[in-house]
């Protein structure tokens, strides 16, 4: 098991950890399984999405803030509920097959860390192979 620290530079970001979460499959040394990435924060979330198209990130951020706006009245007393929707309508967790000691994304996937309560430091993101 590897763990990832990142710091956020923003309130809402989405950060490629693709060669991160490669480097630990390769260092595992399990050659065949799968992969899985969790991050265990309630206002951040880790998804599978095109890594090619920058602007493809910038517009599921901005889609996002329209389900969730930061400006609206929530029951939530932490000023933060909208983080929290995010990373539940998007989820803390992804699983990926693993061959030949690599990652079986598609040919534009990348996994992303995706901040929506930032900036913050010390952000975690945990990376665990079962071999299979």
């Amino acid at each position: 098991m590897k763990t990832i620290t990142l710091n956020t530079k923003s309130k809402t970001e989405m950060t490629d950890i693709t060669e991160e979460v490669a480097e630990a499959v390769i260092t595992s040394g399990i050659k065949s399984g799968i992969c899985t990435v969790f991050t265990p924060h309630t206002t951040a979330s880790i998804l599978v999405s095109e890594n090619v198209d920058p602007r493809l990130q910038r517009d599921l951020l901005g889609s996002l803030a329209r389900i969730a706006p930061d400006n609206v009245r929530y029951a939530h007393g932490g000023g933060n509920a909208a983080a929290h929707i995010k990373s539940a309508r998007t989820g803390v967790s992804v699983t990926i097959p693993v061959l030949d000691a690599k990652l079986l994304l598609g040919e534009w996937q990348g996994i992303f860390f995706a901040e929506f309560d930032g900036p913050r430091e010390g952000r975690k993101v945990i990376v665990k192979m079962i071999a299979g």
